[in-house]
């Protein structure tokens, strides 16, 4: 039996989607490949709403890529990395594995990073990029973006703001324009609802133009390189093709449902699974910045989450164990995707069954 994914990622995908990967193949330098993925970033721009000073692009990786990406292509000498989970931790690791300085603005799992922290940093001089995890999927955390990019651009305005939204983008609202940010990127196995293996990114041009003043950008993080051959609407290197032809008609479903309507139907999952996890739990992450596709709950009755999954899974779902040092402290159970909120509901109403709660 399949066990549906409610896990933080990968998540559901559907058969229409898998479908589209069998399209017979065709070379990633003719036409037909330009035409097809001119289409797709086009209608990238149309969902995110970008200004002209703002393009996508389509990476054949994981969203990961984009951690070397910012660290080989963005910053110059010294980033600022706010830190408050496995995988902002994990951003920090990247930059300094390129090579370039890292200081970490440290919190507490399950806190975000507040502007007033990172202004206090920033008033130093000392940095030339900001790195924030968006949406924290180990703790379930959410953290403030649009507030923090208001102040970069307001005060810092030399300093480049990137984003990680891998587990975030496509389902919470991830708009340049009203974040005010370079770079913001995710992975198409989460709120894309797709296999792994592509990295959405939203790129302006202020990124491009720190990318030409910074050598050693490496190869396949160049970002310079990768938006030159945006112009003829390729890719530097060969791309995943089934999942391009994917991605295209998973776009135009989200599209057709529109951006305010799937960011609702986020908001309803994850408002509905943390009324349940208060009635008998605890949420982890700090009241007022918990994520909307991923919640992070407090196993305050040590319940065993192995046993739980085990269970789970006759009835056809899983859901996830807490990350890293909070393995079975917390369990986390992903919203996201095509995911609705009568499907949440089985689900919650089958643990509800199996734990007696």
């Amino acid at each position: 039996m399949h066990k549906k994914l409610l896990i933080p990622g990968p998540t559901e995908v559907s058969q229409e989607i898998l479908q589209e990967q069998t399209h017979p193949l065709i070379g990633h330098r003719s036409k037909e490949f330009s035409q097809l993925y001119e289409g797709i970033t086009n209608k990238l721009a149309k969902f995110f709403e970008l200004p002209a000073d703002c393009r996508p692009t389509v990476t054949t990786a994981s969203g990961a890529l984009w951690f070397d990406i910012v660290g080989r292509s963005i910053v110059k000498d010294k980033a600022l990395c706010c830190v408050n989970g496995a995988f902002s931790e994990r951003f920090a690791e990247a930059i300094r594995a390129c090579g370039k300085q890292a200081d970490c603005l440290e919190v507490e799992w399950g806190k975000v990073p507040k502007p007033d922290a990172i202004a206090e940093k920033l008033e130093t001089g000392k940095y030339d990029t900001v790195t924030v995890c968006h949406n924290e999927s180990s703790t379930g955390a959410r953290s403030p973006i649009r507030e923090i990019g208001k102040l970069i651009r307001r005060d810092y305005p030399e300093v480049m703001l990137t984003i990680d939204s891998v587990s975030a983008m496509a389902g919470d609202k991830t708009l340049p324009t009203e974040i005010g940010c370079d770079i913001i990127f995710a992975s198409t196995q989460k709120c894309f609802a797709l296999p792994p293996g592509l990295a959405v990114a939203l790129v302006n041009d202020r990124a491009l133009e720190r990318a030409q003043q910074v050598p050693n950008r490496g190869a396949y993080t160049d970002l310079v390189e990768i938006f030159e051959f945006e112009k003829k609407h390729q890719t530097p290197s060969t791309p995943n093709i089934p999942l391009l032809y994917a991605l295209n008609k998973r776009l135009d479903l989200m599209l057709e449902e529109t951006y305010d309507k799937i960011y609702q139907r986020h908001e309803d999952m994850a408002e509905y699974t943390r009324k349940w996890a208060k009635k008998h739990f605890e949420m982890f992450p700090e009241a007022g910045y918990e994520s909307i596709t991923v919640s992070c709950i407090k196993n305050t009755l040590s319940k065993n989450v192995k046993e739980l999954n085990e269970k789970l899974a006759e009835k056809g779902f899983t859901i996830g164990n807490g990350y890293g040092k909070l393995a079975d402290k917390t369990f986390r159970i992903g919203h996201m995707g095509e995911w609705n909120l009568e499907g949440i509901k089985i689900v919650l109403a089958a643990i509800d069954e199996i734990w007696k709660l």
